[in-house]
This record gives structure tokens, sequence and C-alpha cells, in this order.
């Protein structure tokens, strides 16, 4: 069985996790909506993941809405001491399965509620406030409004760690004037590098760094590079693409996301794949590749 202790720990508030951990977004049906086709296998996914050690999951209540929360629940409840269970809210689902903002101080507060209800939780370990300037990548906005009723929940004790997502280096600024902030979670994976700068910035500051489409989302990574450095590991794209990022910066901790018990164990196997520099270089050519 794979040792995801091999790719290390990283601090996320007071806690210090394996930098591996599972993203639960597609244990929802299609679109992120609604249930899964096959309800025992998304808990199959989650038990096996914390057989296999990992202690950091990341959801939301308005994955499904309500859904993905909720077989977490069946699936863990009672939660292992070591878990980690990270949330977001900011936005909200439409009947249409959109995707809306949800950032006035009713709003926030019930996602708060729900997430308590919905994971059985007297309290959240960290939750994300979920920017929505730009649902396809992070935009200026002003945060102070939707983050001071998050601090005040915390303040309440309902929430223990705060953190940002979709969020710009600004924004994170602003954050930390009115909470700790723990965590950012952006896109970022081998060919999106926008946030270079910013995630060397927050190693500095021992925050952590949490990539989502670490593998590249709705619309997976592809790169005769990325190919030919698999094939000579004896890997998968997706292995490879998942060490890279561990060998990116040591702050940034992923979660991947999958309903299939495999995939699962495709993805973790990562933790034991070494990289050398030279490989890293090549793969480093592959956001230069796609930009020129």
């Amino acid at each position: 069985m794979t040792d995801i202790a091999k790719a290390g720990t990283f601090k996320l508030g007071d806690r210090t996790v394996k930098r591996l951990g599972y993203g639960a977004m597609q244990l929802a049906g299609p679109g992120v909506f609604g249930p899964p086709k096959d309800r025992q296998a998304a808990i199959a996914v989650l038990r096996e993941a914390v057989a296999r050690g990992v202690d950091h999951i990341d959801t939301s209540d308005f994955y499904g809405p309500h859904v993905t929360n909720q077989i977490i629940r069946e699936a863990l409840h009672p939660y292992p001491d070591d878990l980690v269970i990270v949330t977001k809210i900011g936005a909200k689902r439409g009947p249409d399965a959109s995707w809306n903002k949800a950032f006035s101080a009713a709003e926030l507060t019930s996602a708060v509620h729900d997430n308590l209800r919905n994971l059985g939780v007297e309290a959240l370990d960290v939750v994300n406030l979920r920017l929505m300037f730009d649902v396809h990548g992070p935009a200026e906005g002003p945060i102070e409004e939707p983050l001071s009723v998050l601090a005040e929940l915390q303040k309440q004790g309902l929430v223990r760690h705060v953190g940002l997502s979709n969020a710009t280096a600004n924004q994170v600024a602003e954050g930390r004037k009115i909470t700790d902030i723990v965590c950012l979670q952006n896109q970022y994976n081998l060919a999106h590098r926008e946030d270079d700068a910013l995630i060397d910035d927050l190693a500095a500051a021992g925050t952590a760094y949490v990539p989502f489409f670490p593998l590249g989302g709705f619309s997976p990574l592809q790169s005769t590079a990325l190919s030919d450095v698999a094939a000579k590991l004896g890997a998968t794209p997706m292995q490879v693409a998942l060490a890279w990022l561990l060998r990116r910066a040591p702050n940034i901790l992923l979660i991947p996301g999958t309903s299939s018990v495999g995939h699962l164990r495709e993805n973790l196997a990562a933790a034991e794949l070494e990289l050398s520099e030279e490989t890293m270089r090549a793969l480093d050519q592959i956001a230069a590749e796609k930009s020129a």
C-alpha cells in the first residue's frame, strides 16, 4: 500500500496534515449537481481514502447542494480524530445548476449552519470564503464585509480557521487585516501557473496553498511532454502532474478528486513518485509552451 506520508506534511491552521488529501466535489452528480449515480461507490471512495491515510478532505455544502456533505457524514461519522474537513461558502446553486454569488450576511451565516448540520459537527475545522467577482478565476473586489461575517462566526466558535478561495494577492493581504488566513485555494496546475509568485510568498509566511483542478479539472491536462515523462517513469500523466505539484513548493496541499476507488489509489501513489531536477525542468516548459 502506498505510504502517502512520503509526500510530507504541512500546517493547516493548528493541525498538521499529510500533503496528499482528497477533494469530494466529484461525489455529487453530473456537473456537481444532484445525487451521484452510485451512492455506495461514493461512500466506498471516502472510506478507502481515510483507510489509506488521508487526513484532509475538501468539500462544500453547495456541492450537490448538500449531497456531498451528507455522503461524507454517512461514510465517516464519527470522524477520526486526525481528520481535517475543509469546506467553503460564498456561492449557492440555482435550480438550473448555475453557480451564483451568496455574499450577504444571512447567506454566509446560513451556509455555515448548513455545513455544520450536514457534516454533523459542532464547529468547522476550516472555512474558505469562495470569492465570486469572476466565477472563472481570481478578480479584484472588496472582501471586508463578507469576510467580517465569517470572522464573527469564528469568534462564536462555529468556525475554527478561515481561508480564501479564488482570491488575488491583494485580497489575501486585505483578509489578513481581518483574521488569520490559514490557506488559499486557487486553480493551479502544470499548465496554469499564474499564482507562481503568490505561492512562494505564502510559503514564506507558512500559509498553505491548495490548488483546485490540480489535474486540469473538467479539461484534463494534455501534453506530449507530460506523457513522455510519465512513460519514462512508468507512471500515469496524472501521477506525474501531482508529483510535480508536491515538488513545486512545500506549502502545497493536494486535494485531487475522484469518484473511483481505482483512481483514488492511482492519485495517492503520486506520493512515492520521485522527479529529478531534469524532469522538473522538462515539466516546467509545459506552461511556457502554453503561453507562447
